[in-house]
């Protein structure tokens, strides 16, 4: 059961920086239309679109911030709940 929850927790650490990603390669227009982006964005928009327009200033959408934010607050505490096993 350990050894499921440990690799659980690789496989969402993945899917943070999977995450982390997807935002700096948005910021490239040219990358933005590659298979790659386009994969990375599949897989992680489910995630990030419930926090999409929450923090928008002019033409700047903050949002990733509270995304990454929120899902590396739960990921710890995740993680310390699966190390006290």
């Amino acid at each position: 059961m350990v050894f499921l929850l440990e690799t659980l927790v690789y496989v969402l650490e993945i899917y943070f920086f999977m995450i982390i990603a997807t935002i700096i390669l948005s910021w490239i227009p040219s990358l933005r239309e590659s298979r790659f982006y386009m994969y990375l964005f599949t897989l992680t928009n489910p995630y990030m679109r419930i926090f999409r327009g929450l923090l928008v200033f002019g033409g700047l959408d903050f949002t990733p911030i509270i995304g990454i934010m929120l899902y590396r607050f739960g990921l710890n505490a995740f993680t310390q709940m699966v190390a006290s096993l």
